[in-house]
């Protein structure tokens, strides 16, 4: 499978702006093939919201992004490209007509996924060149945060291929789930398909509203879902004695009418209902503000499953170790200059730091700190082997002093200084710096204690990261000591 630097999106909407963030967080150039004139505003707006969703989403460092080019010729946007995500308009016509057009401008063993929700790949692949590369690769939307994909093949596609792109999709943090067979619908939207169907005879009968509906979900089981599916839901409610017993007691009720899962024609009056309900329920707020809400519920979520490793938490923490490890940071090197403190972190105050006085919120300055000292680690050689080893730093305690207001879009470095260390410990002063006028901004002074993570007790360091940590310990020892090291809260008597 060849490297993937290089990628080409056909359609820039919604699901096709997506995939252009996806592409462009993991360091990836992105061209994108979209007539619209007003294609690359709307591609930048949710851009702009991935990006700020990404800086909530992941601890790691972040890797370079990648660039953004949109054009308007199919042509131009492949023609170099190492891989292709088309994602045009549902219409089967459409769809074979231009992935023929992008297998002859593509060379012959670039991968091509189509982003369709339903169609089947068999078909789409119909005229292809080389149709054995082509693959459904069907995402869920916003694409820069859920990290389902459903992998499908056609009559014509290779194992090899659905194989290589699943590997793609998995590197941009996402889940790929291969399907064993072609189906239309594929997976997840045939499930999807019969909620929704039996919700529009809910609101066609006058049963439930459609704020309803999404609260019945909202509020109870899609919560569990989020985690854990149906299955694994219905397992643990049959207790004790698991999914048969669960099946026995609950199973005669799938003979009852409860449910219509044939659709209800959709007359004007049922789309009218329909609409001014969801009208209703919106209450006026637009949809960038719903998809930034969406997003912050989101993150919070897979965040939360993160810490818990498990489901699509464990996705994103394999994802957030992956950027750990290709990060673009700061390794120590033989000839650099130790002399004076090390400058490891330069960045500027998002506009979300700021507080309603104006200034940076005091969590934000511990973040900055801590991003500081994430930089040493990575400068003395802690990187992602190392910890996967079982090694870290834990910072058991830290002392800030905030000295001048600090506003958004300031743009600040940390300047570190190794005060003292021990085979188990190191002490760091970092000084926030505000970069236009050298002014400090605020101090941390840090007791890092090195540990055994998969123990859980204190150890001490490996050989190679304690001699990088010696030689700056010596470099250091000629500098003056900061003020603040060492200070502590007087009394008021004081």
């Amino acid at each position: 499978m060849r490297e993937i630097q290089r990628v080409a999106l056909i359609g820039g909407g919604v699901i096709g702006a997506g995939w252009a963030a996806r592409f462009l967080f993991n360091g990836m150039d992105v061209t994108v093939a979209d007539p619209d004139p007003e294609a690359e505003r709307k591609i930048g707006e949710v851009i702009a919201n991935a990006r700020r969703a990404q800086k909530k989403l992941t601890y790691s460092s972040e890797i370079a992004e990648g660039t953004l080019r949109v054009v308007s010729d199919i042509k131009e946007a492949v023609g170099k490209a190492d891989f292709v995500q088309e994602s045009l308009p549902e219409r089967e016509d459409l769809k074979i007509e231009v992935l023929a057009q992008v297998s002859q401008a593509v060379a012959s063993d670039v991968i091509i996924g189509s982003s369709t929700s339903g169609l089947l790949p068999s078909r789409l692949q119909s005229k292809m060149q080389n149709p054995e590369r082509l693959v459904v690769g069907h995402p869920f939307n916003p694409v820069y945060l859920l990290p389902l994909v459903e992998v499908c093949g056609g009559d014509l596609t290779s194992a090899q291929s659905k194989q290589d792109a699943a590997a793609i999709y998995e590197s941009l943090g996402m889940k790929a789930l291969i399907l064993r067979k072609e189906i239309d619908g594929f997976l997840a939207d045939r499930l999807l398909e019969a909620v929704w169907r039996e919700s529009l005879w809910l609101v066609n009968d006058g049963i439930a509203t459609v704020e309803e509906i999404d609260d019945s979900f909202r509020y109870g089981a899609g919560l569990r879902f989020a985690f854990m599916g149906s299955f694994l839901t219905y397992r643990l409610a049959g207790g004790e004695a698991g999914m048969r017993h669960f099946m026995e007691q609950f199973g005669p009720a799938l003979k009852l009418p409860w449910t219509k899962l044939e659709a209800p024609e959709l007359t004007d009056e049922l789309i009218h209902k329909v609409v001014t309900q969801s009208d209703a329920q919106a209450a006026g707020v637009s949809i960038r503000d719903y998809e930034r809400k969406r997003d912050d519920c989101l993150v919070s979520i897979l965040q939360s499953l993160r810490k818990n490793d498990f489901a699509a938490g464990s996705v994103l923490k394999d994802y957030e170790a992956k950027l750990f490890g290709q990060a673009q940071v700061r390794v120590m090197a033989a000839d650099d200059d130790l002399s004076q403190p090390l400058v490891l972190l330069q960045t500027a105050v998002d506009p979300e730091w700021v507080d309603y006085n104006g200034h940076m919120t005091e969590s934000r300055y511990l973040q900055v700190f801590g991003e500081a000292s994430d930089a040493f680690y990575r400068y003395i050689g802690v990187d992602a082997a190392y910890l996967a080893a079982g090694h870290s730093y834990y910072t058991v305690e830290t002392h800030i002093m905030h000295l001048l207001e600090v506003h958004a879009e300031e743009p600040i470095e940390v300047q570190t200084q190794l005060l003292g260390h021990d085979e188990k410990r190191l002490r760091l002063f970092h000084t926030i710096v505000r970069c236009e006028d050298g002014a400090e901004l605020a101090t941390a002074e840090q007791m890092m204690l090195h540990v055994n993570t998969r123990a859980q007790k204190a150890c001490a360091a490996l050989p190679e990261v304690l001699a990088p940590v010696k030689a700056i310990a010596e470099a250091h020892a000629e500098l003056e000591q900061p003020g603040a090291a060492g200070r502590r809260i007087k009394d008021l008597a004081g």
